[in-house]
């Protein structure tokens, strides 16, 4: 990909999570609410973005940070995928899962 089309992507990516994370602050859902799916689902959408930022960055990827987006992608997809244990899979990135 040319360091303009990475850019342009990068700068678009920046508006849409400004966006998401207007949604987060306005959705006033706490864990347990019934309306608690969808912050989550705007909470996946911000950590998604920031994945995207942390792949296309031009500088040598951050493992911490890798690692940290996808913790986060995964702990927070957990409720809505039910036949594998996504928070186990998120604690094995940082030597936490005990099986």
């Amino acid at each position: 990909m040319d360091k303009e089309t990475r850019q342009e992507i990068l700068t678009l990516s920046w508006g849409i999570h400004d966006e998401v994370e207007q949604a987060i602050t306005r959705n006033k859902a706490v864990q347990g609410d019934d309306s608690w799916p969808e912050k989550q689902r705007l909470l996946i959408a911000d950590m998604s973005l920031h994945l995207l930022q942390t792949a296309l960055k031009p500088e040598p990827m951050c493992k911490e940070k890798l690692k940290n987006n996808l913790n986060a992608i995964l702990t927070l997809s957990d409720d809505f995928v039910s036949e594998v244990d996504l928070k186990r899979v998120a604690d094995a990135l940082y030597g936490l899962d005990k099986s």
